[in-house]
This record gives structure tokens, C-alpha cells and sequence, in this order.
């Protein structure tokens, strides 16, 4: 198992490589492992995202290659792009289910089990809430120190929120305001069209870069 206080902590864009990476992975795998430029959109994405960045490509550079001496990125040759792909799970020692929780968490900021449930559907599908918060109380209960914490409950909130510790473990303010939530059928149809979009554009750019 790895020990979290070997690993140092990681910035903003360090995360959301690595949540994009995971994530392209899973949602489109004909074009993983990402060239430099599809990386770069990616992390750049309007929608998804929380919160919302623009990396610039020397900024990537520099943040993929610290990732790489972690053993958490890897490049890829064979082709006349250099790609990259992560190595999240290897270099944290947890298995897809939770790492698919992760990078969510890593790309859409803190959220609750049952937002984590269905933010984290196109990465791993979880058959209920249930199974998502086991998974959470593992990552929260690891003896080489916490993946994950369990946020005091807003005013006004039914769930406590959960957020990754790979940036360090957070000091808890109560209070403190909620990102931004997507709620109700029409922000989530309009959410998955703006995915597939991207994902075209990722797709359109894999084509371009060979």
C-alpha cells in the first residue's frame, strides 16, 4: 500500500492532469493515451470541471514532468507525438472503483457520494450509493494515511461532501461555500452533450496530431 506521506503534494494542474487522463481513458480510449495539445484541452474543459482553469503548455510541461518522476505519468512512444497516459493506480495503490472516485473529485472539486455516483457513471458505473461510500471510508481509513476526507455538513445540506487529500489534507472551515452544483434533467442532458462534444474535439485532435 503506499504511504501518502511519501508522496508530496500535488498542485492544481498536477490533479487535473491526472482526473483528465483517468478520465479519457475511460470515456475515449481510441484516442489514450493524449497527445501535449489534447492534454492541454482537456484540462482546459469548460464543462466538468471545477474549478474552471487555463494551463498553458509550458505550465503542462513542467507539471508532467514531476507527475513523471512520481511514477504517476508515463510517455508513450511509437508514434511521432509523444503521449501520455497516468499510472493512478499503480502509484496510489487502489483499485479502478476508487480510482475512478478520485479523479472525479480531482476534476469536479468536493462533492457528495450520491453526486459521486452519478458524476463518476461514465468512468465506472457503481450499482448504488452504498457501494460508492465504502469505497470512500476505505480511501478515508488507509493505514498509509487518507486518499480522501468526509467535509462537515453545510447549513441547509442533507449529505456531507468528500474531497481528495492529494493537495494535502484540507483545513476544514464550516461554512464555507459549496461549489457550484448541477441539478435537475435539463443541466445534465445539456452537460452530457457538451461532454460529447468535447470528446469529439479530442477525437478530431488525436487525428490531426498522426
Amino acid at each position: 500500500m503506499t504511504d501518502l506521506s511519501t508522496l508530496p503534494e500535488l498542485s492544481l494542474i498536477e490533479t487535473r492532469i491526472l482526473g483528465t487522463l483517468f478520465e479519457k481513458q475511460r470515456t475515449v480510449p481510441d484516442t489514450y493515451p493524449l497527445s501535449l495539445n489534447a492534454l492541454q484541452a482537456g484540462c482546459n474543459q469548460k464543462t466538468s470541471r471545477h474549478p474552471v482553469i487555463e494551463v498553458q503548455e509550458a505550465e503542462l510541461v513542467q507539471a508532467l514532468e514531476a507527475l513523471r518522476e512520481r511514477g504517476l505519468v508515463a510517455e508513450v512512444s511509437g508514434s511521432r507525438v509523444t503521449r501520455y497516459e497516468h499510472r493512478l493506480e499503480k502509484g496510489l495503490g487502489v483499485p479502478g472503483q476508487a480510482a475512478s472516485l478520485i479523479a472525479v473529485l480531482m476534476l469536479r472539486g468536493p462533492q457528495t457520494a450520491g453526486e459521486l455516483r452519478l458524476n463518476s457513471e461514465r468512468l465506472h458505473r457503481f450499482a448504488d450509493i452504498s457501494s460508492v461510500e465504502a469505497f470512500l471510508e476505505e480511501l478515508a481509513e488507509r493505514e498509509g494515511g487518507p486518499l480522501v476526507i468526509q467535509l462537515p455538513r453545510l447549513p441547509g445540506a442533507r449529505e456531507n461532501r468528500w474531497m481528495h487529500c492529494l493537495s494535502g489534507v484540507p483545513e476544514v472551515m464550516p461554512g464555507a461555500a459549496a461549489a457550484p452544483r448541477e441539478s435537475g434533467d435539463l443541466a445534465r442532458r445539456v452537460e452530457a452533450l457538451e461532454a460529447e462534444v468535447a470528446e469529439l474535439r479530442a477525437q478530431i485532435q488525436a487525428l490531426l496530431d498522426r
